[in-house]
């Protein structure tokens, strides 16, 4: 329970007990059990609203699966980023350059198109 063990709780149960005083250790540990109480009441109250909020079926959630330290950020944009192998449409295969053909001879006069220009 927070990191203490059972020697440490005992050692602060010890101190408490010296530091309050005999005369005022029933007030503080009465305190204490109302502060508790009210802690639970806080609870099971918080518990049962959120089970008429979200109707029947909140038994069924697998609230592990809504933790978002479960999810890799890298991971995520890693997929998002990835493409997929589709086959291009007429459009896309019209328009893609053509690949390059053989070097031209030395003096050979490179190809020329009069409707680009």
């Amino acid at each position: 329970m927070f990191g203490l063990s059972a020697e440490k709780l005992l050692l602060l149960a010890l101190l408490a007990v010296l530091i309050i005083g005999p005369e005022r250790l029933p007030y503080y540990a009465k305190q204490m059990g109302e502060w508790v109480k009210k802690g639970k009441r806080m609870i099971d109250n918080a518990q049962e609203q959120m089970k008429s909020e979200l109707g029947d079926g909140f038994e069924d959630v697998d609230w592990k699966k809504l933790d978002p330290r479960q999810y890799d950020p890298r991971r995520i944009v890693r997929e998002a980023l990835k493409e997929e192998k589709r086959k291009p449409n007429a459009a896309e295969a019209l328009n893609r350059a053509k690949p390059p053909q053989k070097p031209l001879e030395l003096g050979e006069t490179p190809p020329f198109d009069l409707e680009s220009t």
